[in-house]
């Protein structure tokens, strides 16, 4: 049929009507450390009151979809992938009474577009580097309503893919965080990521000054539940390996250093549990030392002190070398005077390190 001969809409034709409540369902990305992730375990991490029964269902409904197809439990997940994830029974749904039932969620507005925006740090046609605050989830979770995930399209700029994330940074450490702003970039960072071909310089505030001023922590680490959200300890049978390189770069007497930390593994808390079993934790990581993360009598923020100072890796399509420093938060900045470190140095302690 020609387009002349198309029947003409009806002037008082009506938008078809969503299904009720498809304006709460949620597209998660997969990120780089979750490859290769069965779909059950990938629902267990974000989604931790849905048992296996209640999966089943909404997997044999097709109401959970991998980028729009119909999943299995067992299928595995790739970095990239969207995850179509329904409105939750809200037993299984904690997060859910931040959002009115039967509301949708409210868009992310022009002024957190900008803020977001303003933290951009490095872009091109295929990466995005952003310095991401303390304090802003990389993903959603039980009690987390606002997370960076959900407001990726602000950084759509002039780009025909929603980015997506290739790698993830705990909710309070602050730093150089990247994105894909295409599906061939996405594949190629999550393979450098899984690989050794980034290097990834974090810097810390420690309680104490750690002895030797230079050193390697080989101590591998499991998951572990617990009451208070995910924990990492040192497992010895059934832990993964952990690598980490550090250097003391200054010290404030006994009290405190400056740390630089490379870590060579890329395992959940894998600096925080490190730093604490060498017995000198992160200033302000009350989860791994308890009160052992303070410093008695100092004037600093009670906030983690751990920030992904610069990231350096090849470009995705060849042909140059991405290299990029975040400077550090405000909090940090104020423990930094106060202590008196440096905080523009530049110099790469490990640049002798294979």
């Amino acid at each position: 049929m020609t387009d002349s001969a198309k029947p003409a809409a009806k002037p008082d034709a009506k938008p078809e009507a969503k299904p009720a409540g498809e304006s709460r369902v949620e597209n998660r990305t997969v990120t780089g450390d979750e490859a290769d992730m069965r779909l059950d375990r990938w629902f267990k991490r974000h989604f931790p009151d849905v048992n296996h029964s209640y999966l089943q269902k909404l997997l044999r409904t097709g109401q959970v979809r991998i980028d729009g197809k119909r999943a299995e439990t067992s299928d595995r997940l790739a970095a990239g992938q969207v995850v179509r994830v329904p409105p939750l029974a809200d037993w299984a749904a904690p997060t859910r009474s931040a959002v009115p039932m039967g509301k949708p969620k409210p868009a992310i507005s022009d002024k957190q577009a900008a803020e977001l925006q303003a933290l951009v740090l490095y872009k091109d046609a295929d990466v995005i580097a952003l310095n991401k605050p303390a304090g802003l989830a990389v993903q959603g979770g039980t009690g987390t309503a606002k997370h960076l995930d959900a407001m990726l399209d602000a950084l759509r700029f002039d780009g025909h893919e929603r980015p997506k994330l290739v790698h993830r940074l705990d909710k309070d450490t602050s730093g150089v965080l990247l994105l894909a702003r295409t599906s061939f970039a996405a594949t190629k960072l999550t393979e450098m990521f899984r690989g050794s071909d980034v290097r990834k310089t974090y810097w810390a505030a420690t309680v104490g000054v750690p002895k030797p001023y230079q050193g390697k922590i080989d101590l591998p680490l499991a998951k572990e539940g617990g009451p208070n959200g995910e924990r990492v300890a040192e497992n010895k049978e059934e832990g993964k390996r952990a690598v980490t390189y550090y250097s003391v770069l200054e010290n404030a007497g006994k009290q405190s250093a400056f740390v630089a930390m490379w870590p060579r593994t890329g395992r959940t808390h894998q600096l925080r549990v490190h730093m604490a079993a060498i017995g000198t934790p992160i200033l302000g990581d009350g989860k791994y030392a308890g009160q052992g993360a303070n410093l008695p009598g100092a004037e600093v923020a009670k906030k983690l002190h751990l920030h992904a100072r610069r990231l350096i890796l090849p470009h995705p399509r060849g042909g140059k070398t991405i290299d990029v420093t975040a400077p550090l938060p405000d909090h940090m900045l104020a423990t930094w005077k106060y202590l008196g470190y440096s905080a523009n140095l530049r110099d790469d302690p490990f640049e002798d390190v294979e």
